[in-house]
């Protein structure tokens, strides 16, 4: 008997790891991405000796990763030489406020104490309330597909493990219970913005990645996260996964309720046994698969915020800076009542992750590479606001922090309509659905596609986005597909 022929759609992240999946468990996989490279989001800019993550910069749960490496019979380590950063991120207030996250929650919290007596048990006993969400979250959650709040109520075992994920308050509201220092509330609303999200509407279940960094670290791969892509695509052909690069998919071919192939620019089709789309989920149902009330229950989730990136090559080195940065913004609740306004905010929340500080190996010597993100509203045209908005980022920057104009050799600038022009990523939704909202992990589209044999996996569909997450889909994409060809 032949093996099972499973198309995986779009070469990002968590279509090369379900691929690793599949193709270790002996299914002839064939991967067909659109762009001439595959990586999706986790793609490298370079210019002038510079080089540039310019998706994802920061690496969480790594053993994630491993567990794929590991279906192919090799490990993250002898893949990848990845580092566990000794220092996580440096914030920045406008009250003139400094705070350093370490690697050991205790170096965290002396930091923590010279913003505010205080503040460092305030963060101590905080951690433990989000370890308990996030071991909650990990055996519930995240350990198979999600249909409806039913699913997630069946894998609660333990009585309280409901009230434990916090979902029913936002997670601003959490943020000021747990902490009484106005700055420190501020941290914690950030990591709504890891899934492209509004701390004022996404649940409190978010303060588990709080944990997640100061328990499993943050890591960075030697060579940038690209090193991370180039991994993957490397073992997914070791195990035999046929990946065919500047390669577009313009429908999926049905037959009796079931999908039986892809077609390709040009006219020519595929078949397959299954097809897995690692594509944005409102794309798919919307221009290659016409189901319409799919389409409509995509939409309703609502789409991510997206991002304007600025991409810096520097002169010298940075005094006080470290490898994560965080400019904050003097009113966050304003920055985003204007990004769910539609409109660009006007005091930005800025992040620098200046990569050239732990490998050298990202900027010519005595030089380094600025990649600068800031908050936009999904579908947000740059050239509309009136002004350079990258140069506007610089200039603010300068007014609360480094300035770098003056030391700055060239300015690159990505917007919301250039990540969905590239992407096919529906307004520049970098992060696909967004968390807004108490319901929104339920809204979320499912694993399992609109007919039989699609499958979904990546930042749109169940667990949503970020590296880790997309990395997670694939696990669960592999499972269900398992549990499907036994029926």
């Amino acid at each position: 008997m032949s093996a099972e022929r499973v198309i995986v759609v779009g070469g990002g992240v968590g279509g090369l790891c379900v691929a690793i999946r599949l193709a270790s468990r002996g299914r002839s996989v064939t991967l067909l991405e659109r762009l001439p490279i595959v990586g999706g989001k986790l793609a490298v800019y370079e210019r002038d000796g510079f080089t540039f993550d310019i998706g994802p910069s920061l690496l969480t749960l790594p053993h994630i990763f491993d567990d794929v490496m590991r279906c192919a019979g090799t490990s993250l380590d002898a893949e990848l030489d990845v580092r566990r950063l000794s220092t996580q991120f440096r914030y920045f207030w406008q009250n003139h406020t400094t705070a350093t996250f370490y690697d050991n929650p205790i170096d965290t919290a002396s930091s923590l104490d010279g913003m505010r007596p205080g503040s460092g048990e305030e963060y101590l006993r905080f951690l433990k309330h989000s370890r308990s969400i996030w071991e909650v979250s990990e055996r519930t959650f995240l350990a198979g597909p999600m249909s409806g709040p039913i699913s997630l109520m069946r894998r609660m075992k333990r009585v309280g493990d409901l009230r434990a994920i916090d979902a029913r308050r936002t997670l601003a509201t959490a943020a000021r219970r747990h902490f009484s220092d106005p700055n420190l509330q501020q941290w914690l609303g950030r990591y709504a913005t890891y899934s492209g999200s509004s701390p004022y509407r996404s649940p409190a279940t978010l303060s588990c990645i709080a944990s997640i960094e100061a328990d499993y670290g943050a890591w960075y791969p030697m060579g940038g996260l690209g090193a991370l892509r180039d991994a993957l695509e490397r073992v997914a052909r070791r195990v035999g996964v046929k990946i065919h690069t500047s390669c577009e998919v313009t429908r999926l071919v049905t037959r009796r309720g079931r999908v039986v192939g892809v077609e390709l620019a040009g006219g020519e089709t595929m078949d397959a046994d299954l097809v897995v789309a690692n594509v944005d989920a409102e794309h798919l149902y919307r221009d290659l698969l016409d189901e319409p009330k799919r389409l409509r229950r995509v939409r309703s989730a609502g789409r991510s915020s997206s991002g304007v990136v600025v991409l810096v090559g520097v002169r010298g080195a940075t005094p006080n800076v470290v490898h994560h940065n965080v400019w904050f913004s003097a009113d966050y609740e304003r920055e985003f009542a204007e990004i769910d306004g539609g409109t660009l905010p006007t005091d930005p929340t800025i992040y620098a992750c200046v990569s050239s500080i732990t490998d050298p190996s990202q900027a010519p010597a005595g030089h380094e590479n600025w990649f600068i993100l800031v908050n936009a509203p999904e579908g947000a045209a740059l050239d509309e606001s009136g002004v350079d908005y990258g140069r506007f980022v610089l200039d603010r920057l300068a007014a609360v922090g480094p300035d770098l104009r003056s030391r700055s050799l060239f300015v690159e600038t990505i917007g919301p309509l250039d990540l969905e022009r590239r992407y096919r990523a529906p307004g520049g939704a970098i992060y696909g659905t967004s968390s807004n909202g108490r319901n929104a992990a339920f809204r979320r589209p499912n694993n399992r596609g609109a007919v039989r044999g699609l499958y979904l996996v990546g930042g749109s569909s169940h667990p949503g986005g970020g590296l880790p997450m997309v990395a997670l889909s694939a696990r669960i994409v592999d499972d269900v597909i398992g549990a499907d060809s036994k029926d």
